[in-house]
């Protein structure tokens, strides 16, 4: 008994035919295009698993009872056996100390298992709680044989079983209570109380109370089911809030005026058995199964109903092996999809979707007959015993293969609930929902479950065809596309493009038919597929077909609408201006601000509506290139309207005045149109523009030409004047106005030359031309350059001295006071030339002491030892030590001028050790000559030497000050002296 529940072995009598009957081939589908294979790899363990107990009892079982993982079983006449399966190596034993003939009828044990009731034969009953070892008896119920207990699921609890109902053999019904304390010293008797609350009855006589189960509903609403042997009874009330514990006496009591509602059947076969599904402990069954005379009827229990809690009721009839006479069902057990049917010999298992059996277990005879069986709610083993073995059944997976059941019975929407983790399944699922749609010509619906399939595409896609149903068509080719891997692209592409296709069909064939609404509801429909974001890609890369399917029907919106989505707005433009929907066109070109789009619609759009066009570009900015919108306004500018021209005119400032746009070519052509069409603005524009030819931007020769060619004089001598051609400028101001050759005269500053040579021909034009005497006076006024004497020779002899004579007066004036002026000067000169000679003299005489200690102030060593140069500010260096400091600051050409000198002097040195040599005697005047005149040579080239490099003192002259922001290394020797140091 120690291993009751840990070791036990499997029963060899499970039949093979039941496994192999819920099982279930392709061939029976009816599907044989499935993209599935289903491949088994081991054997599938059946539903029910049936395992036998390691356990002989000492005794025969009489009865077992079980829940919330409590087992009690009696054995023989007076012994109890009680254990806890979560600990079933610890058994108890009780012995009931009866030594009358009586024995156990029925053993009631409550739904957490702490409560035992035990029905005597003797019509006594015993209480067992499970935390007591004592039995004891239930006075108040002595004289009663119990034949069923309704326990109380929701005030049951370990110290009271809270109010119950108890059903004896003689149709009566009792509400009682026990509670597990021990009482007082009057009253220690664990039944509380014990009334009767009702009676049933069968053919006018009592019947057995069979079966009680009591359930709570909705709203406080208690549900009580009673059987009799062939009547079912359901007893309906409400229990007012918080007097639950009062008892269920005021659900008979509000049916006591009506007739009791019940079901009854015919056959008699002594006895019945109602048993309950609850998916959930503690929550409210969901089917039940009641055995009796005629069959089993099972159902759903429904709460919510107000006439009956029985719904969607159905009787499985006995199958002929089962004789009432001698084989009679002993009990049933319900579970979700099944329920289980104990015969003398075997167990049935009957499918509650279909009412087949689906298996059959036989016992051998060794273990005796069949007595009970029984389901643990809490733990959901189903418990079977005969008089010498206990077995027990493991249920699993029970819903395997009710998605075929359902599938047959048309459930498609139960069947794929219980297939959603067998994708194989569901394929098949899908597929017998599509064709059953098909047949019943639901296309839409089978469409959409033929795409969910794997059968082939072309098989469904034909089917759809030869059915002429091209809506169901379109559906399943959406379905398939939403379904597609974005790697699948071949097979999107060919769905995105038949599925164009289609649409267009549709699109034309709705508005042939004028149908208005169905027509904007397709249309509204394609245009959102060309817009799904899902496959833009897809339709981006095969833009061409889809515009040549839509150029092929003829479907200009649509290709317009297309065209937007796919940003191919260059199409959508050069459609608009082909149906000469400029305004259009423009909109979309200002909305995407494509530069390139609009170089190349310009054109044709400022031919038509220039403003519109202008105040586009303007809006742009600088996001345009100017430049490259030349050739359009050069175009129309030509040969377009007044309006045309205004517009590039408008355009050209805002470039040069707004964005300010140095480009040349901008500049030239706004010069080019003021001078055709707006020579007003001509001047003004040059002004602007700038008065140096450094902040001019527009060519200054085709400005001169372009002026010249329309006349503009003004504008060609203010050109002239930005050229600097002055000459230019104040011959061509003398034919418009003197006064702007004046302004033009007196622009070269720095060159007075040319000043005067300018204001010459201004007085010459004067004179000999205009011939106004007065005026030529006044030219003399205006520039300080010009004499009385530099105009005279333009006058005609018959002029009279009255008009000079002021003039020639204020000349002689001048003249003198420049005399005097000279005078000063040259008095000064001499001044200062007589100081100079004097410096001089005394220069000569000036010496310095060198001592015989002094050192050169750049190597520091002796100074007599070798030339050197002694300086006024005190400071002395060798001649070589000199030159090596002085070299780096000189200048290249000074640095070349020295070398040269070197040069001369190291060959006038030869020289002169050649003449040492013996001369012959005739010759010796004229050696003595050459050797004279090579002295004087040798004196000035080292004379040209100090020049250069002892022109001053290397430290504290110019050069000193010259070098401060040199470095003192070399940077082109610094890495060298930098290693030097390392």
């Amino acid at each position: 008994m120690a291993s009751i529940l840990d070791e036990y072995e499997d029963s060899q009598y499970t039949r093979q035919s039941a496994q192999s009957h819920g099982r279930l081939g392709s061939a029976n589908i009816g599907i044989t295009h499935s993209g599935f294979v289903n491949v088994r790899l081991e054997e599938e363990k059946p539903i029910f698993n049936k395992q036998r107990i390691d356990f002989t009892p000492p005794e025969k079982i009489n009865h077992l009872a079980v829940c919330n993982n409590q087992l009690c079983m009696s054995l023989g006449k007076d012994t109890l056996l009680r254990i806890d399966l979560a600990k079933p190596d610890q058994p108890n034993q009780i012995e009931l100390g009866r030594k009358d003939d009586s024995r156990v009828h029925r053993l009631f044990l409550d739904p957490t298992g702490s409560h035992l009731l035990i029905s005597l034969s003797s019509c006594e009953c015993l209480y067992l709680n499970r935390n007591t070892q004592k039995v004891r008896p239930l006075s108040r119920w002595r004289g009663h044989l119990v034949e069923s207990v309704g326990w109380n699921k929701l005030l049951g609890s370990d110290s009271s079983t809270g109010p119950v109902l108890v059903g004896t053999s003689h149709g009566l019904i009792f509400e009682a209570e026990i509670s597990a304390s021990e009482g007082s010293l009057f009253n220690n008797n664990p039944d509380q109380y014990f009334r009767q609350v009702h009676s049933l009855e069968e053919d006018g006589r009592p019947a057995p109370v069979c079966c009680i189960e009591i359930e709570r509903g909705w709203e406080n609403k208690f549900f009580i089911i009673a059987t009799t042997r062939k009547r079912l009874f359901q007893f309906v009330g409400k229990v007012a809030e918080g007097t639950e514990q009062q008892g269920f006496s005021s659900i008979f009591a509000q049916n006591q005026d009506l007739l009791p509602s019940f079901q009854e059947f015919p056959v008699n076969m002594g006895y019945s058995e109602i048993t309950l599904y609850t998916s959930k402990l503690r929550s409210s069954p969901k089917a039940f199964a009641w055995m009796m005379g005629n069959g089993v009827l099972y159902g759903q229990l429904d709460s919510v109903r107000p006439d009956s809690l029985l719904s969607d009721v159905q009787v499985w009839e006995y199958t002929p092996d089962i004789d009432l006479s001698f084989n009679k069902p002993i009990s049933i057990v319900l579970t979700q999809f099944h329920f289980l049917l104990l015969l003398p010999d075997r167990v049935k298992a009957i499918c509650t979707l279909n009412g087949q059996e689906v298996y059959e277990d036989v016992f051998p005879d060794k273990f005796g007959a069949l007595r009970r069986m029984i389901k643990d709610p809490v733990g959901g083993l189903v418990w079977i015993y005969t008089e010498k073995a206990v077995f027990r059944y493991h249920i699993q997976r029970e819903s395997r293969d009710v998605w075929q059941m359902y599938m047959g019975m048309s459930k498609f929407d139960l069947a794929k609930e219980y297939c959603r983790d067998r994708p194989e399944c569901m394929d098949m699922v899908l597929a017998k929902e599509a064709e059953h749609c098909f047949q019943n010509k639901r296309y839409i619906e089978s469409a959409k479950c033929y795409a969910l399939t794997q059968n082939y595409f072309e098989e469904i896609a034909l089917k759809f065809i030869e059915a002429k149903q091209e809506d169901a068509l379109k559906e399943f080719l959406l379905k398939k596309l939403n379904n597609l891997k974005p790697n699948e692209r071949t097979q999107i592409t060919l769905l995105v493009t038949w599925l164009a296709e289609l649409y267009l069909n549709r699109i034309g064939q709705l508005e042939s038919d004028c149908n208005a609404v169905v027509f904007q509801e397709t249309r509204d429909e394609f245009r959102q597929f060309l817009g799904s974001s899902k496959h833009k890609e897809c339709l981006f890369n095969n833009r061409g077909t889809i515009y040549d399917l839509l150029a092929s029907h003829g479907n200009v919106d649509d290709m317009v609408y297309f065209s937007v989505v796919m940003q191919d707005y260059e199409r959508v433009i050069s459609h608009y201006c082909q149906h000469d929907d400029f305004t259009a066109a423009l909109e979309v070109l200002s909305k995407h601000c494509d530069e390139k789009l609009f170089y190349k619609f310009s054109p044709v759009l400022m031919q038509h509506i220039p403003k519109k066009v202008v105040d586009a570009w303007i809006q742009m900015g600088k996001r345009l290139d100017p430049k490259k919108l030349i050739p359009a306004l050069m175009n129309y500018s030509q040969m377009g309207s007044t309006q045309q021209i205004n517009e590039t005119i408008r355009y050209m400032e805002f470039c040069v005045y707004e964005l300010t746009v140095t480009e040349e070519a901008i500049h030239n052509y706004l010069l080019s149109l003021y001078a055709k069409y707006r020579p007003d603005s001509l001047l003004s524009y040059l002004e602007q523009a700038g008065m140096h030819s450094s902040e001019i931007h527009y060519d200054l020769k085709y400005a001169l030409r372009l002026c010249a060619e329309n006349g503009y004089l003004k504008a060609c001598v203010l050109v002239y004047k930005i050229m600097e051609l002055y000459e230019e400028a104040v011959d061509l101001a003398l034919k418009v106005d003197v006064d702007l050759a004046k302004s033009c005269a007196d622009l070269p500053e720095d060159d007075e030359e040319l000043r005067k040579k300018l204001w010459l021909k201004i007085a010459k034009h004067v004179v000999q031309e205009e011939k106004d005497v007065k005026k030529a006076m006044n030219c003399l006024s205006s520039c300080n350059l010009l004499k009385i004497e530099d105009i005279l020779p333009f006058f005609p002899d018959f002029v009279t001295i009255d008009h000079f004579k002021e003039a020639i007066c204020g000349s002689l004036e001048e003249y003198n006071q420049h005399i005097e002026e000279l005078k000063q000067e040259m008095e000064e000169a001499t001044e200062s030339a007589k100081r100079i000679r004097e410096d001089i003299q005394e220069m000569r005489n000036k010496y310095g002491v060198v001592d015989s200690q002094e050192k050169c102030a750049s190597c520091d060593f002796p100074l007599l030892n070798r030339p050197f140069y002694l300086f006024l500010c005190g400071h002395m260096f060798h001649y070589d030590c000199l030159f090596q400091e002085v070299t780096p600051h000189l200048s290249v050409y000074k640095l070349s001028r020295l070398e040269e000198l070197q040069k001369k002097l190291a060959a006038a040195t030869q020289s002169s050790k050649s003449r040492h040599r013996a001369a012959p005697k005739d010759e010796g005047d004229t050696a003595s000559l050459g050797k004279a005149s090579a002295g004087t040579s040798r004196e000035q080239v080292k004379s040209d030497i100090d020049d250069i490099i002892a022109c001053e003192c290397v430290y504290c002259g110019e050069l000193m000050i010259k070098s401060i922001d040199k470095p003192f290394i070399d940077p082109d020797k610094f890495e060298e002296e930098k290693s030097s140091w390392l």
